[in-house]
């Protein structure tokens, strides 16, 4: 089953972010049994053609790949898509313009603005009528909600019938009312039910990052009925599992 669908069925599907840019990172992580990764091209030095390679590495291990742009642009939407993405993660989506700005760059005409290239995604030239199908069917839009004026405007975001959900950016959120990290305050734990308000009422699948390399915080935010998961990223799993498991070591050596 596409990611596609199972967003659509609202089955959990739990990912990662990808912030280092090396090959045998993204494998050894797209054979570890996620629904999907999102090579991060907002918060981590990745260039596109090292986005390419870490999106075919991640498609060839039979993983979703999806790419967090660095901004809601046309040109780059349109670059990732064309190396071959599944989709988009689009950051600071505050407004229904915001919205239409990240659909209109990532479909083609008539339903968006995006440009026709023959790039990998294409098939090099050769596959262009069977990816205008697969475009149009299983392409992938997830909008970043991470200010508190997107907040006041999810139900308006939610209305763009592209979206296949959202993806609560915790640590902007909070910074957006003056509580940078403090994720448990009373306003940020306000706001969470706002959001989770929405967006049932909107009936659009809700996402949110689960920051530490903590299996028990995943399971919490399932119960809260959040259903697109990033669990933790590179970089934090690798340096909390040689940082635990060293001191342990060092600890039953004293």
């Amino acid at each position: 089953m596409t990611l596609k669908s199972k967003l659509k069925k609202k089955q959990i599907t739990i990912g990662s972010w990808i912030t280092i840019g090396n090959n045998e990172t993204a494998e050894i992580m797209a054979r570890s049994g996620f629904d999907w990764l999102c090579v991060d091209m907002e918060h981590s030095v990745i260039e596109l053609q090292k986005a390419q390679d870490l999106i075919r590495i991640i498609e060839l291990c039979g993983c979703t790949p999806l790419v967090r742009v660095g901004e809601n642009n046309l040109t780059i939407i349109k670059r990732v898509m064309d190396a071959g993405s599944h989709g988009v993660i689009v950051p600071m989506v505050n407004s229904k313009e915001d919205c239409l700005k990240a659909v209109e760059a990532l479909k083609y005409p008539p339903i968006g603005k995006r440009g026709v290239g023959l790039a990998r995604a294409q098939g090099y030239g050769f596959d262009l009528p069977k990816y205008k199908k697969w475009l149009q069917e299983e392409s992938i839009l997830i909008v970043q909600i991470e200010h508190i004026n997107a907040v006041n405007n999810l139900r308006e975001i939610l209305s763009i019938k592209e979206v296949d959900g959202f993806i609560v950016g915790p640590y902007d959120l909070s910074a957006s009312i003056g509580k940078i990290g403090e994720l448990n305050s009373i306003e940020m734990k306000s706001i969470l039910k706002e959001i989770n308000k929405a967006s049932k009422e909107m009936d659009v699948i809700s996402g949110i990052h689960v920051i530490p390399p903590d299996p028990n915080q995943v399971l919490e935010r399932t119960k809260e009925g959040y259903r697109f998961i990033a669990f933790s990223l590179d970089s934090l799993i690798l340096g909390y599992n040689c940082r635990t498991n060293i001191t342990k070591i060092k600890q039953e050596l004293k």
